[in-house]
């Protein structure tokens, strides 16, 4: 099946574009730190639908077809489908193929390799998912070898991980997001959802 990779590219920008849009919004009340949004998921969800027909379609939706804005829009919805398991392990193998081919930069698989390692319970290799400590510090999760995690940043195109840990904790504090009241339980609710959902057993 041929595609129009220009219509495409503008919806996969609409489909960034909403997805920005609603988290702002969630951001400015503070919904969006409680828990999982229903009208977060509901849009990430349908969003991860229609770029999985696209990949069944057409393939992955890269650079060369859709430009560097087109295909980051479609990484970012791939990134944010987080209740789609089998959809975001999928994605993975067709971003680094991707990646190999120089056709979407080599840190939209590693960011997505690492969530979906934390997601599975697993250290993540680069350091890019961040959540709150015990402490209500904003903290990269638990990181494999931690010691060469910078050569691994730099290998894809990522700044120093102290460099990104001040970054990340500085756009915290000038959000609304806080450290959670109740570390441990917000702890177990985010595994039971992730049991949930299918990403642990």
């Amino acid at each position: 099946m041929s595609a129009d990779w220009s219509l495409l590219r503008q919806e996969l920008l609409a489909m960034a574009e909403e997805d920005l849009r609603l988290r702002a919004e969630l951001a400015r009340t503070g919904a969006l730190y409680q828990g999982y949004h229903p009208a977060m998921r509901a849009v990430h969800d349908r969003h991860a639908g229609r770029l999985a027909e696209i990949l069944a379609d057409h393939g992955w939706p890269g650079a060369s077809r859709v430009g560097e804005d087109g295909a980051e829009a479609a990484w970012l919805v791939v990134q944010h489908a987080i209740a789609q398991p089998g959809f975001q392990r999928q994605v993975l193998v067709a971003l680094r193929a991707a990646a190999r081919l120089g056709d979407v930069p080599a840190w939209q698989p590693a960011m997505l390799e690492d969530r979906i390692r934390t997601m599975e319970g697993r250290p993540q290799r680069y350091g890019t998912q961040f959540d709150w400590d015990e402490t209500g510090q904003l903290s990269p999760l638990p990181i494999e070898d931690r010691p060469d995690v910078d050569a691994r940043r730099q290998s894809v195109g990522l700044s120093p991980i102290e460099e990104e840990i001040r970054r990340q904790r500085a756009a915290a504090a000038g959000s609304t997001e806080r450290p959670p009241g109740d570390w441990e339980a917000r702890r177990q609710e985010r595994e039971a959802w992730l049991r949930e959902v299918g990403w642990r057993s």
